[in-house]
């Protein structure tokens, strides 16, 4: 029996298929200008035209490759620094004296554990859209499943899964929400209540539906021999500045505008601060850095390698062409039935556009127009592209973060894709009546 393909192999072979598409849609593009306000880049509504140019040679597809790759830097960087400030954290003792404490702690309570688990992610997918910095937290949270008699797939859905839900339905995810209102013209944060309500019934299904899964799917524990049962003092120090950092990094992320550079530099920092603490001294702090930046080399080939696709899809000048075939269609379709259809439209088209910040800078200019000509408040258009396009991170295997937690795992693609569905699914359709609604009572 063949073998399914691994990441690697998936997004390659996705790559292909991207490069042939660039031969068979045919090439156009819409005509943008620069907002003098912001001095962003917008596009121009209903300025679609096709256009011929030269085709993508095979080289040229090759190229886009390393530019994937450097493409996304920054958040490589930030991962390898990730892995490895979590790598030194592991080898001085702490986090196994601490997952010891938690266990002692929830001994008999693994569903309290699994539910807070799954909280902690949904509060971090809803506040500050967490997601590629859950890789390097992976290989831990497995292990604290294990002990716990969680297998894989409950530990990645309860916490990669939890954030991507919460982010979906956040009524303020900057990198989805607050983007896709700035572009439609709509006031920021507008429309709270009304996506709180639909966030709180996402969250409470999601969740049983995780527990359900998690009870029906139970593994033997995993015993974890620990040389010390109690915390020292020296190991209290070290997860009071893991949790500090992670303060720090929430708020600079809220209230000061930080990217990847800066959590980047505060992980680094805490690293290099755990490694003194616990006397390991400068050498074999950062000879274990370097052993966890090799932990985490094949979550960010992927990850690179996922941003190939973006890059050869817009250098074959098709992406806009995608983008106006799937949604000039809904001019001519009643307008509740259009709403949905926009979120289904949008499901789609996240697979060439993994970033859905970037889908919504492509996408809102267009609809908006389109948004007013049928009819349809531009608060529900919003809606469509979040539901939509941020709910299929779970999916899409063009998404770096998600291609990479399921290597780390263990988990081939195939059988995540089974597993993950249905839960989808369910939360779609939830999403979907929340669209139904708003159309219904107006929701501006």
């Amino acid at each position: 029996m063949k073998r399914f393909p691994n990441a690697f192999v998936i997004i390659l072979s996705v790559i292909l298929i991207a490069w042939v598409l660039t031969f068979i849609i045919p090439q156009g593009n819409y005509q943008r200008e620069v907002n003098a306000e912001n001095n962003r880049t917008i596009v121009v509504p209903n300025s679609y035209e096709h256009i011929e140019a030269p085709s993508l040679s095979a080289f040229d597809a090759l190229l886009a490759i390393p530019k994937g790759i450097a493409g996304r830097a920054d958040l490589i960087v930030l991962i390898l620094l990730l892995g490895g400030c979590f790598y030194i954290i592991e080898k001085t003792g702490a986090l196994n004296q601490g997952l010891n404490q938690l266990i002692t702690i929830l001994k008999g309570k693994e569903v309290f554990a699994l539910i807070i688990i799954n909280l902690l992610f949904l509060t971090a997918g809803f506040t500050i859209a967490l997601q590629e910095e859950i890789i390097a937290m992976t290989p831990i949270l497995l292990l604290f499943g294990r002990t716990l008699g969680y297998n894989t797939m409950t530990i990645l859905s309860a916490s990669y899964g939890s954030a991507v839900v919460g982010a979906a339905f956040s009524p303020f995810n900057p990198f989805g929400v607050l983007i896709a209102q700035k572009e439609a013209e709509v006031e920021l944060l507008s429309g709270t209540e009304f996506r709180l309500i639909f966030l709180f019934i996402a969250c409470v299904v999601w969740t049983l539906y995780i527990v359900r899964y998690a009870n029906k799917n139970r593994v033997e524990k995993s015993i974890v021999e620990l040389e010390v049962n109690t915390l020292t003092v020296r190991n209290k120090v070290i997860l009071s500045l893991l949790v500090l950092t992670f303060g720090v990094v929430t708020y600079g992320l809220i209230s000061l505008g930080w990217g990847f550079s800066e959590m980047s530099a505060c992980f680094f920092a805490l690293g290099i601060l755990c490694g003194i603490i616990s006397n390991f001294g400068f050498n074999k702090t950062t000879e274990l850095y370097v052993d966890g930046f090799k932990e985490m080399i094949f979550a960010c080939i992927i990850i690179g390698l996922a941003n190939s696709i973006s890059i050869i899809l817009s250098e074959g000048i098709i992406i806009d062409t995608i983008v106006y075939g799937l949604f000039s269609p809904l001019e001519n379709v009643p307008t509740s039935i259009s709403a949905v259809l926009m979120m289904v439209s949008h499901c789609i088209l996240h697979f060439p556009i993994p970033s859905y910040s970037g889908q919504a800078i492509l996408t809102m200019p267009i609809l908006t127009p389109l948004a007013d000509l049928i009819g349809l408040s531009r608060q529900v258009c919003v809606l469509a592209y979040q539901y939509g396009t941020i709910m299929m991170d779970v999916i899409v295997p063009t998404n770096g973060a998600l291609m990479a937690v399921l290597a780390l795992g263990g988990i081939k693609y195939n059988n995540w894709i089974k597993f993950i569905v249905k839960p989808t699914l369910i939360i779609l359709i939830i999403a979907a009546i929340a669209i139904l609604v708003a159309v219904k009572i107006g929701y501006e």
